[in-house]
Protein backbone atom coordinates (compact mmCIF):
# COMPACT_ATOMS: atom_id res chain seq x y z
CA UNK A 1 0.00 0.00 0.00
CA UNK A 2 2.79 2.30 0.65
CA UNK A 3 4.05 1.62 -3.35
CA UNK A 4 0.88 2.87 -4.01
CA UNK A 5 0.34 5.90 -2.13
CA UNK A 6 4.43 7.09 -3.71
CA UNK A 7 3.20 6.08 -7.11
CA UNK A 8 0.38 8.59 -6.65
CA UNK A 9 2.52 11.43 -4.86
CA UNK A 10 4.77 11.32 -7.77
CA UNK A 11 1.52 11.31 -10.62
CA UNK A 12 0.32 14.58 -8.43
CA UNK A 13 3.62 15.86 -8.27
CA UNK A 14 3.68 15.16 -12.67
CA UNK A 15 0.08 16.10 -12.65
CA UNK A 16 0.76 19.92 -10.73
CA UNK A 17 4.09 20.15 -13.03
CA UNK A 18 2.57 19.18 -16.51
CA UNK A 19 -0.90 21.26 -16.14
CA UNK A 20 -2.57 24.50 -16.53
CA UNK A 21 -4.41 26.30 -13.31
CA UNK A 22 -7.09 24.04 -14.74
CA UNK A 23 -5.80 21.16 -15.03
CA UNK A 24 -5.01 20.69 -18.85
CA UNK A 25 -2.10 18.78 -19.84
CA UNK A 26 0.44 21.05 -22.00
CA UNK A 27 1.52 17.97 -23.73
CA UNK A 28 -1.70 15.40 -23.97
CA UNK A 29 0.10 12.67 -25.62
CA UNK A 30 3.15 12.59 -22.62
CA UNK A 31 0.73 13.14 -20.24
CA UNK A 32 -1.76 10.74 -21.42
CA UNK A 33 1.87 8.55 -21.78
CA UNK A 34 2.90 9.38 -17.93
CA UNK A 35 -1.10 8.46 -16.94
CA UNK A 36 -0.63 4.98 -18.52
CA UNK A 37 2.58 4.41 -16.58
CA UNK A 38 0.68 5.29 -13.45
CA UNK A 39 -1.46 2.39 -13.97
CA UNK A 40 0.36 -0.17 -14.83
CA UNK A 41 2.88 0.67 -11.42
CA UNK A 42 -0.01 0.83 -9.61
CA UNK A 43 -1.09 -2.36 -10.91
CA UNK A 44 1.95 -3.99 -10.26
CA UNK A 45 2.22 -3.00 -6.83
CA UNK A 46 -1.33 -4.69 -5.77
CA UNK A 47 -0.67 -8.01 -7.72
CA UNK A 48 1.24 -9.32 -4.60
CA UNK A 49 -1.55 -8.42 -2.53
CA UNK A 50 -4.68 -9.54 -5.20
CA UNK A 51 -4.75 -13.40 -3.85
CA UNK A 52 -5.04 -12.54 -0.28
CA UNK A 53 -7.11 -9.33 -0.59
CA UNK A 54 -10.06 -11.62 -0.26
CA UNK A 55 -9.16 -13.16 3.33
CA UNK A 56 -7.61 -9.31 4.85
CA UNK A 57 -11.19 -8.35 4.29
CA UNK A 58 -12.81 -11.06 5.65
CA UNK A 59 -10.49 -10.55 8.70
CA UNK A 60 -10.77 -7.26 8.88
CA UNK A 61 -14.69 -7.70 9.22
CA UNK A 62 -14.26 -10.71 11.56
CA UNK A 63 -11.98 -8.20 13.70
CA UNK A 64 -14.10 -5.37 13.62
CA UNK A 65 -17.47 -7.07 14.79
CA UNK A 66 -15.03 -8.39 18.05
CA UNK A 67 -13.84 -5.21 19.20
CA UNK A 68 -15.00 -3.24 21.51
CA UNK A 69 -17.57 -0.41 20.45
CA UNK A 70 -15.32 2.41 22.14
CA UNK A 71 -12.12 1.21 20.16
CA UNK A 72 -13.96 1.19 16.47
CA UNK A 73 -13.66 3.98 13.92
CA UNK A 74 -16.52 4.86 12.60
CA UNK A 75 -15.32 5.06 8.53
CA UNK A 76 -13.76 1.32 8.86
CA UNK A 77 -17.42 0.19 8.13
CA UNK A 78 -17.31 2.59 5.17
CA UNK A 79 -13.72 1.58 3.85
CA UNK A 80 -14.05 -1.77 4.14
CA UNK A 81 -17.09 -1.54 2.10
CA UNK A 82 -14.90 0.49 -0.51
CA UNK A 83 -12.34 -2.09 -0.38
CA UNK A 84 -14.65 -4.98 -1.06
CA UNK A 85 -16.25 -3.31 -3.54
CA UNK A 86 -13.40 -2.19 -5.76
CA UNK A 87 -11.79 -5.90 -4.95
CA UNK A 88 -15.03 -7.01 -6.81
CA UNK A 89 -14.59 -4.73 -9.97
CA UNK A 90 -10.99 -5.19 -10.00
CA UNK A 91 -11.58 -9.04 -10.01
CA UNK A 92 -14.50 -8.52 -12.91
CA UNK A 93 -12.12 -6.43 -14.82
CA UNK A 94 -9.31 -9.17 -14.77
CA UNK A 95 -11.60 -12.07 -16.19
CA UNK A 96 -12.31 -9.02 -18.78
CA UNK A 97 -8.76 -8.61 -19.46
CA UNK A 98 -7.98 -12.56 -19.75
CA UNK A 99 -11.00 -12.77 -22.10
CA UNK A 100 -9.52 -9.65 -24.49
CA UNK A 101 -6.02 -10.62 -24.28
CA UNK A 102 -7.43 -14.15 -25.45
CA UNK A 103 -9.23 -12.62 -28.31
CA UNK A 104 -6.18 -11.05 -29.25
CA UNK A 105 -4.07 -12.26 -32.59
CA UNK A 106 -1.39 -14.74 -31.91
CA UNK A 107 1.01 -12.47 -33.35
CA UNK A 108 0.01 -9.94 -30.32
CA UNK A 109 2.82 -10.61 -27.69
CA UNK A 110 4.16 -8.19 -25.05
CA UNK A 111 5.86 -5.14 -26.77
CA UNK A 112 3.24 -5.21 -29.47
CA UNK A 113 0.98 -2.10 -29.93
CA UNK A 114 -2.31 -4.57 -30.16
CA UNK A 115 -1.20 -6.36 -26.87
CA UNK A 116 0.63 -2.90 -25.01
CA UNK A 117 -2.49 -0.82 -25.99
CA UNK A 118 -5.16 -3.59 -24.66
CA UNK A 119 -3.26 -4.14 -21.54
CA UNK A 120 -2.92 -0.46 -20.82
CA UNK A 121 -6.71 0.09 -21.66
CA UNK A 122 -6.96 -2.47 -18.73
CA UNK A 123 -4.87 -0.91 -16.52
CA UNK A 124 -7.06 2.79 -17.24
CA UNK A 125 -9.87 0.99 -16.37
CA UNK A 126 -8.64 -0.97 -13.08
CA UNK A 127 -6.88 2.14 -11.95
CA UNK A 128 -9.29 4.21 -9.55
CA UNK A 129 -10.30 1.06 -8.10
CA UNK A 130 -6.72 0.60 -7.05
CA UNK A 131 -6.46 3.50 -6.01
CA UNK A 132 -9.51 2.70 -3.50
CA UNK A 133 -7.22 0.04 -1.76
CA UNK A 134 -4.37 2.75 -1.74
CA UNK A 135 -6.53 5.64 -0.01
CA UNK A 136 -8.29 3.03 1.98
CA UNK A 137 -6.16 -0.25 2.55
CA UNK A 138 -5.01 1.17 5.37
CA UNK A 139 -8.07 0.91 7.26
CA UNK A 140 -7.09 -3.21 6.98
CA UNK A 141 -3.49 -2.48 8.96
CA UNK A 142 -5.93 -0.17 11.52
CA UNK A 143 -7.97 -2.66 12.45
CA UNK A 144 -5.31 -5.21 12.97
CA UNK A 145 -3.83 -2.59 15.25
CA UNK A 146 -6.79 -1.90 17.20
CA UNK A 147 -7.22 -6.45 17.71
CA UNK A 148 -3.97 -7.09 18.49
CA UNK A 149 -4.37 -4.50 21.54
CA UNK A 150 -7.87 -4.78 22.49
CA UNK A 151 -8.13 -6.85 25.62
CA UNK A 152 -9.16 -10.94 24.95
CA UNK A 153 -12.67 -11.69 25.84
CA UNK A 154 -10.43 -14.85 27.28
CA UNK A 155 -8.68 -12.94 29.59
CA UNK A 156 -9.90 -13.42 32.95
CA UNK A 157 -12.01 -10.23 34.50
CA UNK A 158 -10.45 -8.57 37.39
CA UNK A 159 -11.34 -10.54 40.34
CA UNK A 160 -13.84 -8.99 43.26
CA UNK A 161 -13.29 -9.24 46.92
CA UNK A 162 -14.10 -12.15 48.20
CA UNK A 163 -17.28 -11.41 50.13
CA UNK A 164 -16.11 -12.81 53.79
CA UNK A 165 -13.52 -9.85 53.56
CA UNK A 166 -16.41 -7.14 52.64
CA UNK A 167 -18.16 -8.65 55.56
CA UNK A 168 -15.73 -8.39 57.88
CA UNK A 169 -14.90 -5.00 57.72
CA UNK A 170 -18.60 -4.14 58.67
Amino acid sequence: MSDSQKILDAWDAYSDEHTDLDGWPYDDHAYGRRASQRDADTAAAFEPLRYGARHLLATAETQLTRLPENTVQSRWVYQLGVLRTALDRLDELHEQWLLARDALPSTATPGTPDFDDALAEHHAESWSYLDDWATHGKALREINTAARKAPSPLAPAPALAPARRIAARK
